[in-house]
């Protein structure tokens, strides 16, 4: 058995050329970039469709109220969605489909939203960073942060719809 050869001495020359169409091609296959010249479509296309569904399966994850409010359809619509958006890590896409898709959320997923608001503050742009203080509707009551510690309060007409 021989040894395996010793690794070079640090990277190689750089190639801009090389870079240029790497760049391409992961921006085709994960933002909805038009296609690289030189790559077989087919197989970018089937890459790009593994990815979002990848990317979809990570939101469910964080997101299981509202994946689970989309059925056997989530993936598809999650992935209808994200095709021409890169990602921005599996919370922050969440985030971004639940505030899209607001008006139509089902009653949990609009209370993983709310709860979400609640505990970060989010302008969609930059990273969410951890609120002090909140209130925000949730179905059947408000959720309520003060320091870190959140409290779902059923609202008056919630309670005599309970009785």
């Amino acid at each position: 058995m021989t040894a395996p050869p010793d690794p070079p001495d640090g990277p190689g020359p750089y190639d801009p050329g090389l870079a240029a169409a790497q760049e391409a091609l992961v921006r085709a296959m994960t933002a909805g970039g038009p296609m690289p010249a030189g790559f077989d479509a087919a197989a970018v296309r089937a890459a790009a469709h593994g990815i979002l569904l990848k990317r979809a399966g990570e939101v469910e994850r964080a997101w299981p109220g509202l994946a689970a409010s989309y059925g056997t359809g989530w993936r598809g619509a999650f992935s209808e969605w994200a095709r021409e958006r890169p990602t921005r890590g599996s919370f922050r896409d969440g985030w971004d489909f639940a505030r899209a898709h607001r008006d139509g959320l089902a009653p949990a997923a609009a209370r993983e939203l709310a709860l979400a608001e609640v505990r970060w503050s989010y302008d969609g742009t930059g990273a969410p960073r951890p609120r002090r203080a909140a209130v925000r509707r949730v179905p059947g009551g408000l959720a309520v942060q003060v320091l870190g510690r959140v409290r779902e309060v059923a609202t008056a007409g919630a309670r005599r719809a309970m009785v």
